[in-house]
């Protein structure tokens, strides 16, 4: 292996900052020498079927709590279970720094996403698989991952030092990927335990390979059902086609509606508490190495779309959407039945920013599909969940110290970038918790959140939790 600081040391970029990794040479150390046992044990993680949204998976979701509990006490943290009335919230606490440090609340979640189509996963999304320094596996980039980063580097630093300069609470939850219900009554139960200076997450990306990022933004969500129902059962369509409002079509009309030619969202009111982003952000997203071409061969798409006016990574982090993720209706099975189905079902999304809140979607989303629905069928809407998007504020001390580490680790300073996706909880913390909070996110672009073949760079994983114990650190100062 060599010498091991040396060998970190080089892959984590030193430079003279008044606090440097190359400070810390027994962490370092400690680090390069359990780096294998560091993948294992994740792979361990991964490989519990940790899919809060199906209940066959309870008890896995429970066992993935269990496991992660453990870990955290080797680690060196005071660990509980804490019961809700979904999955179990696992608190660990490192409280040695006394009342004058700060203290650093971190945030992660270990359930997962269904693995569905299993048939395009080149290996099984619940055995972790290293291929061309990336592992594979459901839950390696969202979130279990990058969760374990902070957990190692805690355990380096508190294995190395027997203390650190910060007090940390980490916080894990298993029902993020359906929309956190039980963590915002948890939070307000639990404030003063949960009483922090500063709030760091990790479940974003960096901006590319060799650029590491700290996010300013998070779209919301508003997630819906629109179930559209006809006759008291399937009809034959010959006999009955021409006669009565197909279900199929008449959801197929509901959705045509919901954009104009121009991208844009057609409900009435959906625009008007968008927030008009400052030309400053507008020109900061325009400078980063983006290129639409190569995004578009990556997706292996002929052409991109979406809102005119706005470039794909404005649409991306600081516009709103609308899309169908879901559509359920008549026959879909080999061969012909000819059918007219008595009921039709879609999954339709919304990305929110702000100051867009899910609850006037909702009754404006409704106020438009029962205007628009075709006469002879009825339609009912079924909210699924939610979140509010986020605009943060970057500056302060806390976000210097995270633009210095992340400086260190890679080599270059990390540039500001939004997020598409969302993370419920984020609002709720800044408000309940009066606490600024931190993406530091070391997945990549193009790593298969959510979808089939999901992956983290190796390379990531360790250099990454070099600089979050270097985060840590500095987060003192």
């Amino acid at each position: 292996m060599g010498n091991p600081r040396t060998h970190l040391a080089n892959s984590l970029h030193l430079h003279s900052l008044p606090l440097s990794i190359a400070d810390m040479p027994e962490v370092l150390t400690f680090i390069e020498s359990n780096l294998d046992r560091f993948r294992a044990e994740l792979y361990e993680f991964l490989r519990i079927p940790s899919i809060s949204a199906k209940t066959e998976h309870a008890e896995d979701t429970r066992r993935s709590a269990q496991w992660l509990a453990d870990r955290m006490r080797d680690a060196g943290l005071e660990v509980e279970i804490i019961e809700t009335p979904g999955h179990p919230v696992v608190l660990g606490e490192w409280r040695g720094a006394g009342e004058a440090a700060p203290t650093v609340l971190v945030y992660g979640h270990y359930d997962v996403q269904p693995p569905e189509p299993l048939e395009e996963w080149v290996s099984p999304p619940f055995e972790p698989n290293e291929r061309d320094g990336r592992i594979y596996a459901r839950g390696s980039a969202d979130d279990k991952g990058q969760l374990y980063m902070h957990i190692k580097a805690l355990e380096a630093l508190l294995t190395t030092n027997g203390s650190m300069p910060v007090n940390v609470v980490v916080l894990a939850e298993g029902e993020e990927e359906t929309g956190s219900p039980n963590l915002v009554p948890f939070v307000e139960t639990n404030l003063d335990r949960l009483a922090c200076d500063v709030v760091l997450i990790s479940d974003t990306s960096m901006f590319s390979e060799e650029l590491p990022s700290l996010g300013f933004s998070l779209r919301g969500l508003a997630y819906f059902e629109i179930h559209v129902s006809g006759a008291r059962s399937d009809l034959h369509s010959g006999e009955y086609g021409g006669a009565i409002t197909n279900p199929g079509n008449a959801l197929a009309h509901i959705l045509a509606t919901l954009h104009d030619k121009k991208g844009r969202v057609a409900i009435e009111g959906f625009y008007d508490d968008v927030v008009e982003w400052d030309s400053k952000t507008r020109a900061q997203i325009e400078s980063l190495p983006h290129s639409d071409e190569q995004y578009r061969e990556e997706l292996g798409v002929k052409k991109l779309n979406g809102e005119h006016g706005f470039s794909t990574l404005e649409r991306l982090w600081i516009r709103p959407t609308c899309d169908v993720n879901g559509l359920l209706c008549g026959y879909t099975g080999e061969g012909a039945k000819t059918v007219l189905p008595n009921h039709a079902m879609a999954k339709v999304s919304f990305r929110l920013v702000p100051n867009q809140t899910d609850g006037k979607v909702r009754d404006l989303f409704e106020k438009h599909v029962q205007h628009v629905t075709p006469e002879g069928v009825t339609v009912q809407i079924n909210e699924l969940h939610g979140g509010r998007p986020w605009k943060a504020s970057v500056e302060g001390r806390y976000f210097e110290a995270a633009t210095q580490a992340l400086e260190e680790a890679f080599g270059t300073t990390p540039v500001l970038m939004g997020s598409g996706g969302s993370i419920p909880i984020v609002v709720e913390f800044e408000e309940r918790l009066s606490a600024p909070v931190m993406l530091v996110g070391f997945s990549l672009p193009g790593c298969n959140l959510h979808a089939p073949n999901e992956w983290l760079p190796v390379e990531n994983f360790e250099r990454g939790i070099g600089a979050l114990a270097l985060l840590y650190q500095k987060l003192a100062n």
